[in-house]
């Protein structure tokens, strides 16, 4: 049996209560025991994966709910851009993708995830997906993957296809990810703009039929609406819901400009949601309170490090401010969008997101998938609320532990299952290549 143990521990426990002095044990990935600390869990685990917990708070690990693997060289290009950065910027930078450079974009962004505490993610998809699969596999976390299927006209020809070859592709990366336990193969609709409706149904019927995921950008731009109403006269949700697409398997990004109609679509269908706050402030706000009174799950996601990066911390902040400023301040309730609110759509409504909703959340009988914050620093103490001062003042740079699968990832800040040095090495030359340095 492979076992975990961390012990002399505050946790965040799944009742949204934080417990002192507790040992948290795992066997096998999946938490057995949250009991108060004895001074004798020390000396009986000395042989097992340990962590002594003192001064720290276990607590779920992060689900970042949409990112892009593939944009992760893009760090830094495109704030203060004018639009598109999507057509002008974006799109032809992942046309030039190699298999070497999606490999060094995969290490960079499992190491970002790692060390700010994102133990589950999606990727919204891109290209040579497979050596992605394979750096993530490695690093320990847990992902879904997807490759970017579009078959509209216009494209740069190292990406071109139909629709037949399009569905081939994420087909052929769900055969790569069969032997990786903790990586799922998804399907994508990279944008309805860019998709034709044979496509579009192509691949609903492929996700139905595998039992997986389907993920779209939905929402995003007014243009993207309007695109939309113009081709088929109804909105985005209300054109795949004549297509029979939407169900609890959809996952939706952004969404920041719906119709009461949509949401009631949403709804309906059980559609989970993705707001990336830090992106989207450079488009809308969503109207997410009326979304969780409707019960919708919805999860943050950072939207790739070519957004500021890959911390849901900087997320959950952003997410607190824009929130009160459109709904808060206008309505008088300060706490239109509470902390706890705030860190359960970043752990539990996350995982359920991805399709794992044993986890997210930390009680016996829930996958170990949790992350330390050592609370020993000016900055975090003394606080009178800890979950306030969880999403005010915690950074990436408090994580000090990691467990994905009950595995260590990252003990003590340092990453267990990657060679960080040689990684920041490759990247280095990368930028040397670029004569950026």
């Amino acid at each position: 049996m492979a076992k975990l143990i961390v012990t002399d521990a505050a946790v965040l426990c799944a009742d949204g209560k934080i417990r002192k002095h507790q040992t948290l044990e795992a066997v096998d990935g999946i938490i057995t025991a949250i009991r108060p600390y004895d001074s004798s869990d020390v000396g009986s685990c000395m042989h097992d994966s340990f962590i002594d917990g003192y001064g720290k708070l276990v607590m779920p690990g992060l689900a970042d709910c949409h990112m892009h693997t593939g944009q992760q060289l893009l760090k830094g290009r495109i704030l203060d851009e004018l639009p598109m950065i999507w057509t002008r910027i974006m799109l032809p930078f992942e046309s030039t993708l190699t298999p070497e450079l999606m490999r060094l974009s995969a290490e960079l962004a499992a190491l970002e995830m790692i060390h700010s505490g994102t133990t589950a993610f999606v990727d919204a998809g891109s290209y040579h997906m497979q050596e992605a699969a394979a750096v993530y596999a490695q690093s320990g976390l847990r992902g879904v993957l997807s490759v970017s299927t579009m078959d509209a006209p216009g494209l740069p020809a190292s990406i071109a296809c139909d629709a037949g070859k399009a569905v081939s592709m994420t087909e052929a990366l769900a055969d790569a990810c069969a032997g990786y336990p903790l990586i799922k193969t998804a399907w994508s609709l990279r944008s309805l703009m860019s998709c034709s409706e044979e496509l579009i149904i192509m691949v609903s019927q492929r996700a139905r039929e595998h039992g997986a995921l389907l993920q779209a950008h939905m929402n995003e731009y007014a243009g993207e609406v309007n695109d939309i109403l113009q081709h088929r006269s109804m909105r985005p949700f209300e054109y795949l819901d004549s297509l029979g697409v939407l169900g609890p398997h959809f996952i939706a990004a952004h969404c920041l400009m719906l119709s009461e109609q949509e949401k009631n679509l949403i709804q309906k269908h059980d559609v989970k949601i993705t707001h990336c706050p830090f992106s989207n402030c450079g488009k809308g706000i969503p109207d997410t309170p009326a979304l969780l009174n409707r019960g919708i799950c919805v999860g943050l996601g950072t939207d790739g490090a070519a957004h500021g990066g890959l911390s849901l911390w900087n997320e959950m902040k952003i997410f607190r401010s824009v929130m009160n400023a459109a709904h808060g301040v206008p309505s008088g309730d300060p706490a239109i969008m509470p902390a706890a609110r705030i860190l359960q759509m970043s752990t539990e409504n996350g995982y359920r997101l991805i399709g794992e909703p044993d986890g997210g959340s930390l009680a016996v009988g829930k996958k170990a998938d949790f992350i330390t914050i050592d609370l020993r620093h000016p900055h975090l103490m003394p606080t009178g609320n800890l979950i306030h001062t969880l999403l005010e003042c915690v950074t990436a740079g408090d994580v000090c532990d990691m467990a994905a699968n009950g595995k260590l990832l990252m003990k003590s800040r340092e990453i267990l299952t990657l060679d960080e040095e040689r990684i920041l090495h490759d990247a280095e030359n990368y930028l040397e290549r670029l004569n950026l340095l």
